[in-house]
């Protein structure tokens, strides 16, 4: 899709012009409250299946085998929307989750064996809509090229962290001052209900890619080296997620207020949340492989020192750090999809992103389960400790991946003149009369 914003050059990219990208209020609305679920979903389960079975080892199962689920099939999801179009692919999709969701209360409520739990958390994890990735999509396709594309990864994050902020806060409230499945019931709800809404939101909808020039098959997102390293990124940001899930409940129980979890989660998303902002706002100097290295570096050193914390309130201000140190990293990556990715594989590209992320807490969830009922909380937070030291010993190892390559364009210096083949940078403009002027950017 052709790119219908112009942008202001000498004007600051920012929020306000962001926002008044056109089209942008009917797609930014109802997105947001498609994937409010998303931040409910792995908690909800969590607290559900631990207050059945009494174990937050089984509960941390069926929440991995939800994410595992959903990591897996996000990818195909996206490649489907890519070649099928969003609303085609969400329609369907919210209705499963829903009915798969109903399923595993239903399962928990009766006293359902893990095992059933577990093979009913399946469906509800492969169902889970790609809200998110397709928000990004239509913001790709709208703003191809212009210089608030960072801007608008930015708002996306801190649109995503706002849903866990209020996500984990309301299903603990739920589950807690309601009933033990009230933040599922309200998970599948909200999904149904945001999710018809968005896809009805047709006219920003990206161009549908229903075949490959020369009727070859589509490559995918996954062949290019830059999306794989990036990904192993977002499973180290989905061991943060996970770990201090499973971790800063298990510590609200042990301190005898179980009603903390929620608020302790809630600031370390509000660090998150905040330094989202703040990346949006900023005009960067440094190109955005250098700012993956430099921000990933400052959540490591952050997550590795999240175990020492043996109070709320330095738990707190850990767990604050932590989030302000996740965003300029998760910001990035996304910002980076556009120079990495061709248009024609972007939403699987954010989807195999999403999925890692799934993956990662997933994995995190289990490990840290397990940790925390063997050993206690201290010991769950290990967990994002390691997931972020190997995440970034392959990101400085495996750097020289996130260049983008310069592709080559056939460029006439004067009307008539033989063609000449040159190499331009990602983001370089061509004149309206088709001379070989070039806008400087920075790649690394």
């Amino acid at each position: 899709m052709t790119s219908a914003v112009t942008t202001d050059k000498s004007a600051r990219p920012g929020y306000g012009q962001l926002l008044r990208t056109p089209g942008a209020i009917g797609f930014v609305l109802p997105g947001f409250a498609a994937r409010l679920p998303f931040g409910m979903l792995t908690i909800s389960i969590l607290l559900l299946v631990q207050h059945t079975t009494g174990s937050y080892g089984s509960a941390g199962i069926v929440a991995a085998v939800t994410g595992v689920s959903m990591a897996l099939s996000a990818p195909v999801m996206g490649k489907l929307t890519d070649r099928r179009g969003q609303s085609a692919v969400l329609v369907p999709v919210v209705l499963m989750h829903s009915a798969a969701v109903s399923t595993l209360v239903a399962l928990a409520l009766l006293g359902a064996p893990v095992w059933a739990l577990a093979l009913a958390a399946v469906p509800a994890g492969a169902s889970v809509p790609q809200v998110g990735p397709m928000v990004r999509a239509r913001w790709a396709a709208r703003l191809e090229g212009s210089p608030l594309l960072p801007t608008a990864a930015a708002f996306e994050s801190v649109t995503d962290e706002f849903t866990f902020v209020v996500g984990p806060v309301l299903a603990t409230a739920l589950c807690t001052g309601v009933h033990p499945a009230a933040g599922l019931i309200t998970e599948a709800a909200l999904t149904l209900a945001g999710g018809l809404v968005f896809a009805t939101q047709r006219a920003t909808q990206p161009k549908v890619h229903a075949a490959a020039a020369g009727g070859q098959k589509h490559a995918s997102a996954l062949s290019f080296p830059g999306l794989r390293i990036l990904i192993v990124a977002f499973l180290g940001i989905g061991a943060v997620f996970g770990g201090m899930q499973v971790s800063l409940a298990a510590f609200s129980n042990e301190i005898g207020n179980p009603g903390a979890n929620g608020l302790l989660y809630g600031v370390f998303a509000a660090g998150n949340m905040t330094a989202g902002i703040a990346c949006g706002a900023i005009a960067w100097k440094i190109g955005p492989r250098r700012r993956l290295l430099l921000g990933y570096a400052g959540l490591t050193v952050a997550a590795s020192v999240l175990w020492t914390a043996h109070s709320m309130i330095l738990l707190g201000a850990l767990g604050l750090v932590v989030g302000l140190c996740i965003a300029p990293a998760l910001i990035t990556g996304y910002t980076m999809i556009e120079s990495l990715i061709p248009a024609n594989a972007r939403t699987e590209a954010f989807t195999w992103l999403t999925g890692a992320v799934a993956f990662g807490q997933a994995t995190a969830v289990t490990l840290a389960g397990r940790l925390t009922d063997a050993h206690g909380s201290s010991y769950g937070f290990l967990v994002p400790m390691a997931g972020t030291v190997l995440a970034l010993a392959t990101l400085l190892a495996l750097r020289s991946s996130l260049a983008p390559k310069a592709p080559s364009r056939i460029i006439s210096s004067s009307p008539g003149s033989p063609a000449t083949a040159v190499a331009e940078a990602p983001g370089a403009r061509v004149n309206e009369r088709g001379l070989g002027h070039r806008v400087p950017v920075t790649v690394d």
